[in-house]
């Protein structure tokens, strides 16, 4: 079913004026369907969003209008049904939940069945994150686009002060209970990081700048199909983490130790587009695209500091137990001190995600991907950061962690 927000997002691209006939046409419908056409384009005129001429109807180009095209077009990036989430209600709903560390139905003066449906769509798409059931609880991470969809509304968005109390127990609870549904399930389980990991692959690439869409991604993944208008680089980029990802996968499984060896043949693999440089130390300076604040090793210790990061390494995964706050404590120094290495000329990031999932799940933790809603907050909490805090990038990771337990665990019931 076509909806106004659909035809506004096609006028808008076109950008010339067009006739309801030719709208008709470009969704493929039936001319019984003109009239609804018709009617949502006179919707989207009395809005402001189109203007009615003797040539047709044309977009009104403004800075409101321009928000809510690029919201459209980012849902569409991400598989997003732009329909579902573009509500009044919904951003109302943000606005007021977000504030708050973690909340439940008692926060709000909503019918329950409403609260749990706005749970559900912002959950289904990583932009909230469960942590209970029973109680339902929950709480939404601060992003950029949460704040311009609810700016589309007239509600301001404040960035919240990170939550003091973690998810530990949480953490501990699903992590128990995610143990024994695998013992029992172990293909599904196999199953559910299959589907997961394609997701995983295009939300780490796209923090470095690849422009491929979520869609596109599974276009080329799943069925095999290189989409238009894609430069090479791009396509092998994404090709050659997905053997990156594949090897870390296999080697977790097989519980094969970290070594600097495996590290190189994950870089290897995920640069393949780059040969000159995939499996190899750099011999030169590099700085952060974008923060000078943040201070990556010098050539002459690259060396010495990741033989010390491994010694570490070999030394925590070698203890029989380990309580989560002990894993999340060495996984964020491990993050972010490999990332002050930064042993490559580039893909250090790429690769520090690998290794940390391949950490993660040596540990228990089934690590499918960083929900959509938190990659802004992970950045800012990693290579877009002022300064290092182990402390912030454990809270991060303990909402991703919780996000997977929880994602792996409903799935396997």
């Amino acid at each position: 079913m076509v909806t106004k927000y659909d035809i506004f997002e096609y006028v808008y691209e076109k950008g010339s004026s067009l006739k309801p006939q030719q709208i008709v046409q470009a969704f493929r419908k039936s001319d019984a369907e003109y009239h609804n056409i018709y009617k949502m384009l006179q919707e989207l005129e009395k809005g402001r969003f189109v203007a009615k001429n003797e040539y047709g109807f044309q977009a009104v180009r403004s800075t409101k209008n321009e928000s809510l095209f690029n919201i459209i077009k980012f849902c569409i990036a991400n598989k997003i049904n732009h329909n579902e989430i573009l509500d009044a209600n919904i951003a109302g709903f943000i606005h007021e939940a977000i504030s708050k560390p973690r909340f439940s139905i008692t926060d709000f003066e909503l019918n329950p069945r409403t609260f749990a449906k706005y749970v559900a769509v912002l959950s289904k798409y990583g932009l909230l994150i469960v942590l209970s059931r029973k109680p339902l609880e929950a709480t939404i991470p601060y992003n950029q686009f949460l704040k311009d969809l609810t700016g589309l509304f007239g509600f301001s968005l404040i960035r919240p002060k990170c939550p003091e109390k973690g998810y530990l127990d949480e953490i501990e609870s699903e992590s128990k209970k995610f143990l024994k549904l695998r013992k029992k399930n172990n293909r599904r389980y196999v199953e559910i990081m299959e589907e997961y990991e394609i997701k995983f692959i295009h939300h780490s690439l796209n923090l470095e700048g690849n422009p491929i869409t979520l869609p596109d991604t599974i276009k080329l993944l799943k069925d095999h199909v290189i989409p238009q208008e894609l430069s090479v680089e791009t396509v092998q980029e994404v090709q050659n983490y997905q053997k990156a990802m594949q090897a870390m996968v296999s080697d977790s499984e097989e519980k094969k130790p970290l070594t600097k060896e495996s590290i190189l043949n994950y870089h290897y693999l995920a640069m393949l587009h780059r040969p000159e440089i995939a499996g190899k130390l750099r011999t030169v300076p590099v700085h952060i695209k974008g923060n000078p604040d943040f201070k990556v090793a010098s050539v002459d210790k690259i060396g010495p500091e990741l033989d010390a990061l491994l010694d570490e390494y070999n030394s925590f995964a070698s203890r029989k137990k380990k309580t989560v706050k002990e894993i999340l404590d060495f996984s964020s120094h491990f993050h972010n001190e490999f990332q002050h290495i930064h042993p490559f000329i580039d893909g250090n990031s790429r690769t520090t995600r690998l290794i940390t999932f391949y950490l993660l799940r040596a540990e228990r933790f089934p690590m499918l991907d960083i929900p959509l809603g938190l990659l802004e907050e992970y950045l800012s909490s990693t290579k877009g950061s002022r300064e290092r805090d182990d402390k912030k990038l454990s809270l991060v990771l303990q909402r991703v962690i919780l996000y997977n337990l929880k994602s792996m665990n409903e799935m396997m019931q």
